[in-house]
């Protein structure tokens, strides 16, 4: 049966006429069409189309990062990442505020090197995206207030405790900067930068980097999506063309970093396994040797034929995990081999075992199938990050940036091409000599530092009133959206194996890439009570072994043509996925149809993996974040099945065993009623007798109907307080059980969701984020499953600032109820937001795989995308208020907490919520 939707209010996603994006001859890589040009003030403008999807990723790159800093003047780079979303001179109300209506995927990021803004858009917000950018550009400094300075510090300051202070390991990254190059090289210190700086910092400080560095002759700008050329190089001219250019801009040329010895260090810290990181002095990026040396971390850890993982995480299984990676930068590198260590394993003897394998590359170059996996990864992996504008965009900026040519695609895997085994061999010897840093991460003994209530509160800056006429005024001067886009969504041709299994496909022929996502009815939901895991592990067992290929097998046959086969069970569900390119689908699809049909279960395996599982539920207990999840589902649903872990805890995943697994499989998996999704590079013609060969022994039964669980509330409302001492934030949760995926306010609690904490222009993160500078972000989510999911307000905070996150949640939870009304101006932006991000979720064949998936698990129908706009369109604002009153109550909530309880707890018993240990 071949049926489609059609979609023609605004948007969708993949168009079926042939694409003219790519023109692909022999081996070469598909060719992308490029055009550039410069303007008078040195900005340069790459311009790709693409016009399978109404959007447009607008990409700006500034050649500038934290190694354009001082000593003493450190974390600028980074801290202008976040000024430069608090307005600028014609726009000051903030850019995501200006970028929410239009539904945009907004961000920007720094490293040592460079700095780079992106937003997606839809194709009719092209210009207003143009206008924004141009405006931050050059009308920046005229919007910066001290007021603004002070929030974003403490921002920063946020950000590096969520991602370092907070976070086992988090401070590596930076320790072995401040060893591997000496003071004053523009390396030494963190991207984030130092926060005493940052704190020293005026604004004239402030505003003199930005005069320097954000210039148009110090920047590319990218377009990549479907637009007009003519009209785009219109826009740009009138935006961009009269912003002044800036002075040249030296770049720093220090002399390359050495070790003359081995340098051990040993950190004592919060961390629950050892862990052991060997770095070497390697090269810059696109050098004549990294190619090279790109390819011998490859060969050492990456997939579990490697050298490291098959010695020391399969073989001798002293590591939980390890890694080899060659990290190059613009003006220096390193190689660095990192292995985290088993309980009660010793990092001397992963060393000496690193050592032994270091050695061996040295002594015995790769084997011939060494070598063809790791080329033929790089060159799947090239392929797979072109299926988004938003990847193609970045690849084109770093190519311009860097490189001072966009069309650098080809010649960029050519590199890697040219590479030879002994190639590999020689670096491997030039590089990784004695001389090296050695540091190992052991688990500090004793409790942690008390943390200080008052070392972490906001900066104090009086607040001044916005000009509520002006901002009205420049919100109507903002460039108006043209009209939106109207496109077919994909056909879906369903039919059926002769076994009983469903197959959609649909055909998308723009590049040369097929995926396959067998979904079955099975999931977490059918755990037994006392055995939760096991629907997660047998999914995870499925490449484990078959009659015909051992794990081994599997891992290299599918590395050696760049493909990947895995499986995952959710709650309601199991996927087991497939990608490859189409030239190998032959071969991909005989070992994808091996793992699904015919495992074993091998008993070795099984209690290698359970071994590795068990570490990974051990060192989730340090993670603020994953050890909130844990107790916040516990508390929402007790022994109901959605307050278990869907990956087992400790004591569930000694209990089950290999024939739980296998007898598992037998009554769960099979082909009747289960459906198999075809997306990519294929005709159904060729394509239906070889899924007929594959699967033709998959002959048995299908998958047990799944109940819709108990999902009842079962916490009392209060706070459940998780002591972690000494931390330095607090993970906070707040909620209730939410709403099933079936529930008929599904659209109005959607735009409720999106009003309240959805995204960045959100009340919970205007808040908390914007207006008290209290956390990094702070979001809400209702997570849909055929039983009622969990509700929750999320955030992780300041410690000395818990108390006061909880009234502002709770603030705005009981505004979304009534006492903070919900205007027309809200209702109509955050709608027109999740109509216009609708058409991103359908780039990739990935994406399109999982959004048909959706279908089939929730028994939705074809006509359901075509029916989103409309119904999302029709929610009126007294359906927001309904809902929130319906959905929401925060007298009902349960507050989970994981922090320094003696630092928190004083604050929170003055809030007068009951208090409980979750333990208990």
């Amino acid at each position: 049966m071949r049926s489609r939707f059609t979609l023609l209010f605004l948007l969708a996603a993949i168009s079926l006429m042939p694409l003219s994006i790519f023109a692909q001859t022999g081996n070469k890589l598909p060719k992308i069409n490029i055009k550039e040009y410069r303007l008078k003030n040195g900005l340069r403008v790459v311009f790709h189309q693409d016009k399978s999807t109404p959007v447009v990723a607008v990409n700006v790159w500034y050649h500038v990062g934290s190694k354009n800093e001082a000593p003493g003047r450190t974390g600028f780079a980074h801290l202008f990442e976040h000024m430069m979303f608090q307005g600028s001179k014609n726009y000051g109300d903030g850019y995501l505020g200006a970028m929410d209506e239009a539904g945009a995927n907004v961000n920007g990021t720094t490293n040592e090197d460079r700095t780079y803004y992106y937003e997606v858009v839809p194709s009719n917000f092209l210009e207003r995206a143009l206008y924004l950018e141009a405006d931050r550009m050059g009308g920046l400094l005229d919007a910066m207030s001290q007021e603004k300075l002070d929030n974003q510090r403490d921002v920063v300051k946020n950000e590096r405790r969520q991602r370092v202070d907070n976070q086992p390991y988090g401070t590596e990254g930076e320790k072995i900067g401040a060893i591997m190059y000496p003071k004053g090289h523009p390396y030494n210190w963190s991207v984030i930068g130092s926060m005493e700086d940052l704190g020293a910092a005026s604004l004239d400080d402030i505003k003199s980097f930005f005069r320097t560095y954000y210039v148009p002759n110090n920047a590319v700008l990218v377009l990549a999506g479907s637009f007009d050329e003519a009209q785009a190089k219109t826009w740009i001219k009138k935006y961009f063309g009269p912003i002044a250019k800036g002075a040249d801009v030296s770049r720093p040329t220090p002399a390359q970093p050495a070790l003359d010895k081995e340098v051990r260090v040993v950190v004592e810290d919060a961390v629950p396994l050892s862990r052991i990181s060997m770095v070497w002095h390697s090269v810059p990026q696109f050098a004549g040797d990294e190619a090279a040396l790109d390819i011998l971390g490859n060969i050492l850890s990456s997939g579990r034929g490697s050298r490291l993982q098959s010695n020391l995480v399969y073989g001798k299984e002293i590591a939980q995990n390890i890694f080899a990676n060659n990290g190059t930068n613009e003006i220096a590198g390193v190689f660095q081999v990192t292995a985290l260590a088993k309980q009660g394993k010793s990092l001397d003897d992963i060393e000496k075992e690193v050592n032994i394998e270091l050695e061996r590359i040295k002594k015995d170059p790769p084997t011939a199938d060494e070598m063809t996996r790791a080329l033929n990864g790089i060159e799947s992996q090239t392929i797979f990050r072109l299926q988004t504008v938003l990847g193609k965009g970045g690849q084109l900026s770093n190519f311009v940036g860097y490189r001072g040519k966009p069309d650098y695609f080809q010649e960029d895997l050519d590199r890697y091409r040219k590479v030879t085994a002994a190639d590999v061999q020689r670096v491997a010897a030039k590089y990784l000599t004695a001389n090296r840093l050695v540091m190992s991460y052991v688990p500090r003994k004793g409790a942690g530092p008390a943390g200080n209530p008052n070392a972490n509160k906001p900066t104090s800056t009086e607040k001044k009133k916005k000009d509520d006429a002006l901002l009205a005024k420049q919100k109507a001067a903002l460039p108006k959206p043209g009209p939106n886009p109207s496109i077919a969504l994909p056909a879906i041709e369903k039919t059926k194996l002769s076994n009983g299994l469903n197959v959609w496909i649909v055909k998308q022929n723009e590049l040369p890439i097929v995926s396959m996502n067998l979904v079955l009815n099975t999931g977490g939901t059918l755990d037994p009570a006392d055995k939760s895991g096991v629907s997660s592990f047998t999914a995870n067992m499925l490449n484990q072994g078959t009659k015909t290929r051992s794990a081994n097998d599997i891992a290299n046959q599918l590395q050696s043509i760049g493909a990947s086969v895995g499986a995952q069970a959710g709650w309601d569900s199991t996927n087991v996925s497939m990608q490859s390119l189409t030239k190998d689908l032959d071969q991909a699809l005989g070992i994808y149809a091996d793992v699904v049909v015919n495992p074993t279960f091998p008993n070795a395996e099984f209690e290698s993996n359970r071994r590795r599982l068990l570490g990974q539920l051990f060192q989730r207990k340090s993670n603020p974040t994953a050890v909130s999840d844990v107790v916040y589902n516990k508390v929402l649903y007790g022994d109901q099945p959605y307050g278990r872990q869907l990956s087992g805890d400790e004591k569930s995943v000694k209990a089950f065993t290999r024939d739980d697994l296998a007898n598992f499989y037998a009554k769960n998996y099979g082909p009747s009623g289960n459906t198999l999704i075809v997306v990519g590079d294929v005709e159904t013609k060729t394509l239906m007798p070889k899924l007929e060969k594959a699967f033709e022994a998959w002959k048995s039964g299908g998958s047990a109907a799944m109940a819709k669980p108990d999902s009842n509330m079962m916490g009392k409302p209060g706070v459940y307080l998780v002591d972690k001492p000494g931390a330095a934030q607090s993970s906070v949760s707040i909620g209730q059980v939410g709403v099933d995926r079936a529930n008929p306010d599904y659209y109005a609690v959607q735009v409720m969701n999106a009003i309240l904490g959805g995204g960045g222009g959100a009340r919970l993160f205007m808040n908390l984020r914007e207006d008290k500078g209290y956390t990094y972000g702070a979001y809400s989510r209702f997570t849909y499953r055929r039983g009622a999911g969990p509700f929750a307000a999320s955030a992780e905070v300041q410690t000395g600032s818990t108390k006061e996150s909880i009234v502002e949640f709770m603030k705005e939870l009981n505004g979304i109820r009534g006492s903070i009304p919900v205007s027309n101006d809200e209702l109509e932006t955050n709608k027109q937001s999740l109509i216009r991000r609708f058409p991103s979720g359908f780039e990739t064949v990935g994406q399109i795989s999982g959004q048909l998936a959706n279908l089939v698990v929730y028994g939705l129908s074809d006509a359901y995308f075509n029916e989103y706009i409309p119904n999302v369109n029709a929610v009126t604002v007294q359906d927001v208020n309904r809902v929130a009153n319906k959905y929401l109550d925060p007298t009902k909530m349960a507050i989970v907490i994981v922090g320094d309880r003696k630092v928190i707890e004083p604050g929170l018993k003055e809030l007068g919520y009951p208090l409980y240990d979750p333990r208990c």
